[in-house]
């Protein structure tokens, strides 16, 4: 049982290419289906790891990838078939790449990051899963308007950016500690 964590996981990037496959096939309201599960997986997972302490190395890395590989792959192509504005799109996507790009370059100088997603990235997150399932939900019964989605588009991409600053930020920080700190 202590690797059912991880199995979720696994099952969350698995479920994106049926996801992006509905929605390629008009059927938005199973892409919805879809999507929605892969969702609360994401809670599900994390809740499962830390009630029962099934944590491990393996979920570290592969909790942060499914969310990643879903979200991105999503996103991308609700806004190729015009669901989601480009610019939430592109931002979201800069902000991961820039997330990877940093927590990689410091793993490389400095060693393992050993880090936790923060309050706000958690509500970005949140945020974006938010308007990829109003926009699945306006795709397949044409509710909520535009307008909503227009609107919480906007906040999320205010989120996107300043948790993307806030973890460059940090990145930051921790690695000017390591290089100012004395050497023993």
């Amino acid at each position: 049982m202590r690797h059912l964590p991880n199995i979720i996981c696994v099952i969350r990037i698995g479920l994106t290419w049926p996801i992006i496959a509905m929605l390629a096939r008009d059927r938005a309201d199973l892409a919805l289906a879809l999507f929605t599960v892969a969702a609360i997986s994401d809670g599900l997972d994390g809740w499962l790891a830390k009630r029962f302490g099934w944590t491990s190395k393996l979920g570290r890395f592969l909790d942060p990838l499914a969310d990643k590989i879903l979200l991105v792959f999503v996103f991308v192509y609700a806004t190729w078939v015009g669901l989601v504005p480009v610019w939430l799109t592109a931002t979201a996507v800069a902000r991961d790449v820039m997330i990877g790009i940093g927590a990689s370059i410091y793993r490389v100088w400095f060693g393992p990051l050993n880090g936790r997603p923060t309050l706000l990235s958690k509500v970005n997150t949140l945020l974006q899963i938010i308007v990829l399932v109003l926009a699945m939900l306006r795709a397949a019964s044409g509710l909520p308007p535009w307008e909503i989605i227009l609107a919480l588009s906007l906040v999320t991409l205010v989120t996107t950016v300043i948790s993307g600053a806030d973890y460059v930020g940090r990145f930051v920080q921790r690695a000017w500690q390591l290089a100012a700190a004395p050497r023993g």
